[in-house]
């Protein structure tokens, strides 16, 4: 069944809402009015999910995953994807990688087609051996760029250089006691070796602070013992050495968390104030009513 334009405003505005709230809490040290204005085009029309991990905010630019170009393929009940590799592009001995992808929005629809490329030069060392899937994977966003008109890149396009996902004034702050704190005699001290992971994997400093209290078992990590801490970073430089994707997925499942609690206390504050006013509204309609 169709939704009616009413209700697509509608989904627009909440997820508007929903989006700012989130984005303030990811990167409010960062955020501009520009950036707010474009956040608001990119709910309005593609209903694009910032707590779902849909749009992500990189060296004051808006950028589109590929989890978000297949959400919105889903809503826009796309007919199908292609995806071929194109053989004159490839090099298997030297991990070169191209791929062609169609998408085709609907059954009658003539395709809108995207190339990708993936090697050992455009590409980070946290995929090094998957130059394959990376190549399938942009061709698939650039060919979903295409055919719903997005003109934002996504983030799996970009290539090997390293970008921050936080401003240094988001640096993440860890207990003082912890500070003065060496690690197994290398001179680095706990919240430097975190914060130096934390640059060398492009790992998301909130997240990580996140992660850290569960980890440790308290509610906030300035609770945390200095005993639990240093084991927590010896836990993430083994994570991240092991298995740097897995860490990923498990950074974002507190993304996903922590913006929902967020944006509920957000609206739970609204609600709150909005009760607050009904009865000064009330009061000041009954002299009014007794003028009448």
């Amino acid at each position: 069944m169709k939704r009616k334009p009413q209700d697509r405003l509608s989904i627009g505005a909440s997820a508007l809402r929903t989006n700012s709230v989130a984005a303030k809490v990811l990167w409010n040290g960062s955020l501009s009015p520009s950036h707010l204005e474009q956040l608001e085009l990119l709910s309005e029309k593609y209903v694009f999910s910032v707590p779902a991990g849909d749009l992500i905010l990189i060296d004051n630019r808006w950028y589109v995953t590929h989890s978000g170009l297949l959400a919105l393929a889903t809503r826009k009940r796309c007919s199908g994807i292609h995806v071929r590799p194109v053989p004159e592009f490839c090099d298997t001995n030297i991990g070169r990688w191209a791929f062609e992808a169609t998408v085709y929005k609907t059954r009658l629809c003539k395709g809108f087609t995207g190339f990708g490329d993936a090697d050992l030069n455009n590409t980070s060392s946290l995929v090094r051996g998957a130059e394959m899937r990376v190549a399938e994977t942009r061709a698939v966003n650039r060919a979903l760029r295409k055919a719903y008109g997005i003109g934002i890149c996504s983030v799996e396009e970009i290539g090997s250089s390293p970008r921050p996902t936080e401003p240094p004034a988001q640096v993440v702050r860890f207990p003082a006691q912890v500070e003065s704190t060496p690690v197994n005699g290398n001179g680095h001290r706990l919240r430097d070796q975190i914060q130096l992971l934390i640059r060398k994997h492009r790992l998301d400093p909130a997240l990580v602070k996140l992660y850290a209290a569960d980890f440790c078992g308290t509610a906030e990590l300035r609770q945390a013992s200095r005993e639990q801490v240093e084991k927590f970073a010896q836990h993430l430089a083994a994570y991240a050495q092991k298995d740097a994707c897995g860490l990923r997925c498990q950074l974002n499942s507190y993304l996903k968390t922590n913006c929902q609690s967020m944006v509920d206390d957000a609206q739970a504050q609204e609600r709150g104030q909005a009760e607050e006013e009904k009865p000064q509204q009330s009061e000041s309609a009954d002299p009014a009513k007794e003028a009448a």
